[in-house]
């Protein structure tokens, strides 16, 4: 705590202005100027001092460490990697998919370099050692990210990585679990010495060379917590202490894919955002995800503490409380999706998705024009379309509806080859989603698109008065409606 304390000043203002400074844009980035991005470097460089310092001391946890050497230089070159690709997005700037690769091929390192989850402890899963692998990556990489992502505003990330160090580091002492211990205290103190600077009014920010690395950390630690334990909870509990980050990845993963949008994009939809939409200042909305984290990390550790007689129930009651607070939050998306599935609109869509696939292949099967006509004229019955004409190889179809007085109508044009078409008319009160209209329209493109070309070679010479057809109406009436 010490050394980030003195550290983070020195390499805020002689580190900083060699291209790490984060320039406000006014829209995600609302600081007042450029501000250093160093706040990783600092904490890196607190950290490997702290046990330099550690293994010159005469103290009975040296010899421990003097031990542990072999087993802890390879989790710090697979540390570096994600501490390097940190450092060049702050630089230089990386794609989304370039951080990605760096975080998976560290991720992947990490197994190899002994960090694993074990999937035995989940009863009913084959023992596959690609199983275990695949889990202990997806674990890294998802704790990576979620801090990465919640690093959004002043002191968040570096105060929701310090709640989730102390919490590890109780467990590591009730469980004396000293490997863990030792990891997880001078990280804390780290943290907590850099967040003198890093809080509300921040004068130097985490930066990506921070917020993945201490990511990547605590998924390294939770996996180590996890070692220690035979049931489980072993998965369980690590998976709460740093569950506000991971819930945020899960709720932007889902939102971008419910929009349509890009998973990598930026946006303001965050948890943290959503606190200060519905009012709450920048530094009541850190408090705010303070206080949640804090007691989800008491939840964590009386899971850990009551093994299996009520870690359930824990479970079960934290994941209401998500719930809840997502309902709070008013997310349109989730809300949007509700609404589909609850209120029915979803097989709705179903239902008419397949209407509509029916009604495209009758058409293309459709082998002659009479059967054409006779598909569209079904099809425009069936989607709730009051009248339909259609010109199609020298031939000219039209039905209108005549129930009730004549109301208004709006009339859709779908154009085919050879100036030939086929028009749909309804009523402007009646409802339409414009997402079925324009499958719909694509729908009748397609059908009919083959036949529409073969007219080209295919003339069919008729008198004019012929090539009017109605059911149930006569040639003056049609003509007049074609007028």
């Amino acid at each position: 705590m010490v050394l980030a304390l003195v550290l983070t000043p020195l390499v805020r203002d002689h580190v900083g202005k060699w291209g790490f400074l984060d320039h406000p844009d006014g829209v995600r980035k609302k600081h007042a100027g450029p501000i250093p991005r160093v706040g990783g470097i600092a904490i890196v460089v607190s950290y490997i001092v702290t046990f330099a310092i550690a293994l010159a001391l005469p103290f009975t946890y040296t010899e421990y460490l003097h031990k542990a050497l072999p087993e802890i230089l390879p989790l710090t070159l697979v540390g570096s990697v994600v501490f390097l690709t940190g450092v060049l997005d702050d630089v230089i700037g990386l794609a989304a998919w370039q951080k990605l690769m760096g975080i998976l091929g560290a991720s992947v390192l990490a197994y190899f370099a002994g960090i694993h989850v074990d999937v035995h402890l989940i009863h009913g899963l084959p023992a596959w050692p690609w199983l275990g692998f695949a889990i202990t990556v997806i674990w890294l990489v998802g704790c990576t990210n979620a801090f990465n992502l919640i690093d959004g505003m002043d002191g968040l990330a570096a105060g929701v990585g310090l709640v989730a160090s102390v919490t590890m580091l109780v467990a590591a002492l009730t469980q004396s679990n000293l490997p863990l211990a030792l990891a997880t205290m001078p990280l804390a103190g780290c943290l907590l010495g850099f967040l003198r600077y890093n809080f509300n009014g921040a004068s130097v920010f985490l930066g990506d060379s921070g917020s993945l690395l201490i990511g990547f950390m605590l998924g390294c630690y939770g996996a180590l917590w996890s070692e220690k334990s035979v049931t489980l909870v072993a998965l369980t509990v690590p998976l709460l202490a740093v569950s506000i980050p991971l819930i945020d990845v899960v709720l932007s993963i889902l939102r971008r894919f419910l929009r349509n949008r890009p998973i990598f994009q930026a946006d303001r939809g965050h948890i943290h955002h959503r606190l200060l939409d519905l009012g709450l200042s920048p530094k009541k909305a850190v408090l705010t995800i303070y206080g949640i984290c804090g007691v989800v990390a008491v939840l964590s550790l009386l899971a850990s503490a009551l093994h299996n007689q009520y870690s359930g129930l824990i479970v079960i009651l934290f994941g209401g409380a998500v719930w809840i607070g997502i309902r709070q939050l008013d997310y349109t998306e989730f809300a949007s999706a509700s609404r589909m599935f609850l209120g029915g609109k979803f097989r709705q869509i179903i239902d008419v998705e397949a209407r509509m696939a029916d009604f495209e292949t009758s058409l293309s099967k459709a082998s002659s024009t009479e059967e054409c006509w006779a598909q569209v004229r079904a099809g425009s019955q069936s989607f709730g379309f009051h009248e339909v004409r259609m010109c199609l190889c020298g031939r000219v179809f039209e039905e209108a509806s005549s129930v009730g007085p004549a109301k208004p109508r709006w009339q859709l044009r779908i154009p085919l080859p050879n100036s030939q078409y086929v028009n749909f008319g309804r009523d402007f009160d009646s409802d339409m989603n414009p997402l079925v209209l324009s499958a719909f329209v694509e729908a009748v493109q397609r059908g009919l698109e083959a036949r529409a070309e073969a007219s080209a070679t295919e003339v069919i010479r008729m008198p004019a008065a012929a090539r009017y057809y109605g059911a149930g109406s006569t040639g003056g009436d049609l003509k007049r409606a074609a007028r």
